[in-house]
């Protein structure tokens, strides 16, 4: 089930982020991503506890991207990371040319 879940919201030329609501790094990345203009549905932030699921979605991530922590932001089909990585894709500009290449924004 938690693998199904995960690899049904995880699309190319979408943003997904699985997130906890109660996590500061989870709000963080909400507000640097809530700083782009996206195109209706082409971002999504996924609560993983809202599932009843929370530890084997976090097992699966693990097992998919090599770490089990939240904020996990997909870039189209790729993990990019957490919210480190996040500023720094940010930061370096990167963040922005990652968005337009999977046509993501408006």
């Amino acid at each position: 089930m938690a693998q199904e879940f995960v690899n049904s919201k995880i699309q190319p030329g979408k943003v997904v982020v699985f997130i906890k609501p109660t996590c500061p790094y989870c709000r963080q990345t909400q507000e640097i991503l809530s700083q782009f203009s996206f195109k209706q549905g082409m971002l999504e932030f996924v609560d993983i506890t809202a599932t009843g699921d929370t530890e084997k979605i976090q097992d699966y991530l693990k097992q998919l991207t090599g770490a089990r922590t939240v904020p996990r932001v997909f870039i189209g089909k790729d993990c990019i990371g957490g919210c480190t990585d996040l500023i720094n894709m940010h930061q370096s500009g990167e963040l922005l040319i990652r968005l337009k290449q999977i046509g993501a924004l408006q």
